[in-house]
């Protein structure tokens, strides 16, 4: 069974603070030019997406300089629903399932406020919580929520603590809950975070999903 994992990219999305707005519209028309197509306006970080290290460090890689496997593979989901707005998670929320190799899911149950102004009242990681991950040889980390991060941002501290150790960061995920209970279940979960195929990039939107039996 394939789960999706992404948010739909539309016009007027939620987008992080001060990012590009997302705008969708038709460049060509059947009725006037034969086919379809959209021309679209969004940032490198819209909707669900991955960072790469470059997007706090000039010095560090950039997308297309990681290796493919770092997108996909088998997954750990960490469960920490349950927490008050703007809580920080802290390294032994995470350590049970922290695994070298695997992706590690974050699973806070925020996406449930993806389009209200709650969503920015999301859960963060700390900088212990990040250093963690980063020291565990774990190669990718995402979370369902804006960012791993506090928002409005302190000091980017678990961005910089991921990004450094080149730890990919993916935001924005959803339908978590689905795959703990895959999980609860004994079932094995692979996830595939691909990115679009970008020149020089600081992240790029992905369609996220997973594949549990089923």
């Amino acid at each position: 069974m394939i789960i999706d994992l992404s948010v739909r990219i539309g016009t007027g999305m939620p987008v992080y603070p001060g990012d590009p707005e997302v705008r969708l519209e038709p460049a060509l028309t059947v009725a006037r030019d034969g086919v379809n197509v959209l021309a679209l306006h969004l940032g490198s970080q819209s909707g669900t997406h991955v960072d790469a290290p470059y997007h706090i460090d000039d010095a560090l890689p950039t997308l297309e300089e990681l290796p493919l496997e770092r997108f996909a593979g088998p997954a750990a989901v960490a469960d920490v629903r349950g927490l008050p707005p703007r809580a920080p998670i802290p390294p032994e929320a995470l350590a049970p399932w922290i695994v070298p190799g695997r992706i590690l899911l974050i699973a806070t149950g925020w996406d449930a406020h993806w389009g209200r102004p709650e969503y920015e009242a999301h859960p963060w990681l700390t900088a212990e919580a990040a250093e963690l991950i980063a020291e565990s040889g774990v190669p990718t980390v995402g979370v369902d929520a804006l960012s791993v991060d506090p928002t409005p941002p302190d000091e980017l501290r678990a961005h910089r603590a991921l990004c450094g150790a080149h730890v990919v960061i993916a935001e924005n995920l959803r339908n978590l809950d689905r795959l703990l209970d895959a999980q609860a279940a004994g079932h094995e979960i692979e996830v595939f975070l691909l990115p679009l195929h970008l020149g020089a990039a600081d992240g790029a939107p992905v369609r996220a999903v997973a594949r549990v039996p089923g």
